[in-house]
């Protein structure tokens, strides 16, 4: 989708800090970080929103849930770390390509 900023992204249009990246999804700084350590990963198939995430869907999703835990112990990360994936514009999603933000640091993290 030539409109969708994390399509670009994917696509190289944009740059990105890249921290990791496989077949399924791509994970990079967040460009307004909310901690000390906030990235953001997206997959590679543009899904609109969780909400509307297929049944078809649950095996990348799962992919890409497992990699966080993972992502975030290459962060440094290694005493705990917060997920969140916002969802609608209700639920403060701005950009509307499915992503899990990853936050962390020595800080203590903002409430979601």
């Amino acid at each position: 989708m030539s409109d969708c900023i994390f399509c670009r992204i994917l696509a190289g249009e944009i740059p990105s800090q890249r921290v990791y990246e496989d077949e399924d999804m791509v994970a990079f700084h967040d460009i307004h970080p909310k901690a000390p350590v906030h990235v953001l990963v997206i997959p590679r198939k543009h899904i609109h929103s969780l909400a509307e995430a297929g049944e078809d869907d649950g095996a990348l999703l799962g992919r890409v849930t497992l990699a966080l835990p993972r992502i975030a112990k290459e962060l440094g990360l290694t005493q705990g770390f917060r997920t969140i994936i916002n969802t609608g514009s209700g639920g403060g999603q701005e950009v509307f390509h499915l992503h899990y933000h990853i936050l962390g640091g020595p800080a203590r993290l903002p409430f979601a």
